[in-house]
């Protein structure tokens, strides 16, 4: 998270001679960003297209699983979770990082440290939805006669609740003198940036990063050799089998197929994500903070469209809602898989 704020910090930066955001406050003020070359419109111009795809495509997402009873799964409790704060990304995130980038800070300094409390709640959340699922497909996958005990739907709901309030809380504690004093971290008027102590900054690339990746990537180190190793059982089994053992059969087909499609959202996930916090880390250049800012920004745009290639749910669901069929009586029993 501080990579973000220190790049903002970079994009706050203008040249000499620019006008003043506050021209009634000449040694407090601000300078009006200044940015007229093709890369930087070039660079907006992707922005606010990831932002209209993030909010659009994760809103589809967001319906589909809350509508239609049949996806009110565990898994899919927690891919409704993904989307939500991938929208967010998009509604909020995206939006306030081109105002910054554009405009001055007219806004106050409450409502900046609001905001980039809300982003950081969001970008935490997102970290933990990633580890619950690596969580599901691990029990799915590795302890499948446990799976229907250990996560239920009541459970996917507690544990989503229990990831937003933690990532509250979390970040609360960080935040907590910038919420005490808005303006603390403001070098002049008009500017939104909040910079961390070099203590902070550790330990949320701990306890967002290194921690969270280490325990996804473990986790499906794991899936993965089970996976393989069961993918391999089914198919060199030939004898006869009966209906009962057809149908575990299916079902664990069903989780494999789950598990590598997560497992994509996953692999996603870490090589968009990953650059966001390793830029912050070496002191790349301020291109380099902006390819990584906006491949962080991909990902929330991408999950929607690997749902759309791999779940043929999500594909029906979106088509019942373009055409308007969801306002048709009792379209929410409609059968999705």
């Amino acid at each position: 998270m501080s990579c973000m704020t220190e790049s903002s910090g970079q994009r706050m930066e203008v040249q000499d001679g620019a006008e003043l955001c506050f021209p009634q406050l000449l040694n407090t003020s601000c300078r009006k960003p200044t940015s007229h070359r093709f890369q930087d419109v070039f660079v907006h111009v992707v922005l606010s297209s990831i932002s209209v795809l993030t909010v659009v495509l994760n809103l589809l997402v967001i319906i589909s699983v809350s509508y239609f009873r049949q996806l009110h799964t565990p898994t899919n409790i927690l891919l409704l979770s993904l989307a939500v704060s991938d929208f967010f990304v998009g509604i909020v995130l995206l939006p306030s990082d081109i105002y910054v980038q554009t405009q001055c800070w007219f806004l106050g300094d409450v409502m900046c440290s609001l905001i980039n409390y809300v982003i950081y709640i969001v970008l935490s959340a997102s970290v933990g939805n990633m580890v619950l699922i690596s969580i599901d497909r691990y029990v799915a996958i590795c302890h499948p006669l446990h799976y229907p005990i250990r996560v239920t739907l009541t459970k996917a709901k507690l544990c989503v609740l229990l990831c937003w309030f933690c990532s509250a809380f979390y970040v609360g504690i960080v935040f907590r003198d910038v919420l005490n004093q808005p303006s603390i971290t403001n070098s002049c008027d008009g500017e939104c940036v909040v910079v961390f102590s070099k203590t902070a900054f550790v330990t949320d690339l701990v306890v967002s990063f290194i921690a969270p990746v280490t325990a996804i990537i473990l986790l499906y180190m794991r899936v993965f050799v089970v996976a393989v190793s069961q993918a391999h059982a089914m198919r060199s089994h030939t004898a006869a089998v009966t209906h009962q053992h057809s149908v575990t059969r299916s079902t664990k087909k069903s989780e494999l197929k789950a598990a590598r499609t997560l497992g994509v959202i996953i692999f996603v996930f870490l090589i968009c994500f990953s650059p966001f916090y390793c830029v912050s880390i070496v002191g790349a250049s301020p291109y380099s903070v902006t390819l990584a800012s906006i491949m962080f920004y991909l990902n929330s745009c991408l999950n929607p469209l690997i749902y759309a290639l791999f779940y043929p749910w999500f594909r029906k669901a979106v088509k019942h809602i373009v055409t308007l069929q969801i306002l048709q009586p009792g379209s929410s029993e409609v059968s999705m898989l």
